[in-house]
This record gives structure tokens, C-alpha cells and sequence, in this order.
């Protein structure tokens, strides 16, 4: 509630890792989102280890398909966990990536955005995948990070101060006035 007031008008929840972790605070979030009227979508953070037909299965397993939510997120970087340290090759990336987006885009309706990281983004030429985009780059601005590449969402800081949220929070802008925004989210 809180958040809203102060002007938080949508959320990305995190939901699922992989092909086994549902995040524990997935449901509250959801719920509470909800109830403050806040434009809510899910993401799943993508293991390479794990095949993409069974990440999304688990996806769908895990997260409401409601009217009105925004589109699903796959987050897509490195992971930094010694269970799955693999990385695979940027063709193998964008397959894993497509078939993931397929599968889940097909359950709820709507594609799925990518969520990733510059260099992440550039050691696998993602610009080639047909997606939207939800880009990080905290340093300077998406036209600098990501020359060419369209974006709908940047993440400009990782240590926001949301009023009614403790801690560090990500902070996200949506490319475009609140008419572009209305427009957005009534194409969903």
C-alpha cells in the first residue's frame, strides 16, 4: 500500500529458479501486489542445467494465469551457483531461451519479456532473439549499454529506498509517457 502511494505503479515478482525453487516470499508478494492495485508480473531466473521445457513447466506450475497481469519474465544471466556453473554457447542460449518462451508465452497468453544483464546480453547476442526487453544497467543509460536495442523496461539502480519495503530495492522505468503506458497495458 505504501508503495503504491508513493508512486510504485507496477512490480516484477521473482516466482521460480530453475526446476525446483519456488521462492518463499512469491505468494505474499503476489497477493499484496494485487491488493494495492499494482501491475504485477512473475519472472523466472533460468538455469542452464536444467532443460527449458521442464523450467517452464515448473514456471507454469508455480504462477497464477490471471487477466491482466503483465507478461511473464525470464531472467537471463550467469549464475553464480557451483550446482550449475555451465554455460553453454550463445546458440544453445537462444534455443534454450526460445523454447522456455514458447512453452510459457503459449500457457499464458502473452510472450514472455527477457530480463538481462549488458554483458550477459552481448557475450550472447540476445539482440537476435525476438522478445521484449527488460534491460539492467545501472552506469548510464540503455542507448549507451545497448546500442540498437529497443527496450520496455530499464533497471537503472539496484539500491532504490521504496517507502513500505525494507532494504535495497531495484529500481525499473518503463520506456515511454503514461499514455504509452496505459496503451502497453491494455494490449496485454
Amino acid at each position: 500500500g505504501e508503495a503504491r502511494v508513493s508512486g510504485v505503479n507496477f512490480a516484477f515478482i521473482k516466482a521460480t529458479e530453475g526446476g525446483d525453487l519456488k521462492d518463499i516470499n512469491f505468494d505474499t508478494h503476489w497477493q499484496g501486489a494485487g491488493q494495492a492495485a499494482v501491475k504485477r508480473g512473475a519472472y523466472h531466473f533460468y538455469y542452464f542445467c536444467r532443460p527449458p521445457a521442464e523450467q517452464a513447466r515448473w514456471f507454469i506450475k508455480n504462477v497464477p494465469r490471471e487477466r491482466g497481469a503483465m507478461p511473464p519474465v525470464l531472467d537471463l544471466e550467469w549464475t553464480n551457483s557451483n550446482t550449475c556453473p555451465r554455460r553453454p554457447p550463445p546458440a544453445e542460449v537462444k534455443r534454450e531461451a526460445s523454447v522456455f518462451m514458447d512453452i510459457v508465452g503459449r500457457y499464458y497468453g502473452q510472450r514472455p519479456i527477457i530480463y538481462t544483464t549488458v554483458d550477459f546480453y552481448r557475450e550472447n547476442q540476445l539482440g537476435d532473439l525476438r522478445a521484449e526487453f527488460w534491460l539492467r544497467s545501472v552506469a548510464d543509460h540503455p542507448r549507451m549499454t545497448y546500442p540498437g536495442q529497443n527496450w520496455t523496461f530499464w533497471q537503472y539502480t539496484g539500491t532504490g529506498i521504496v517507502p513500505g519495503i525494507e532494504g535495497n530495492v531495484d529500481l525499473n522505468a518503463f520506456a515511454g509517457s503514461s499514455a504509452d503506458w496505459t496503451r502497453w497495458l491494455s494490449a496485454r
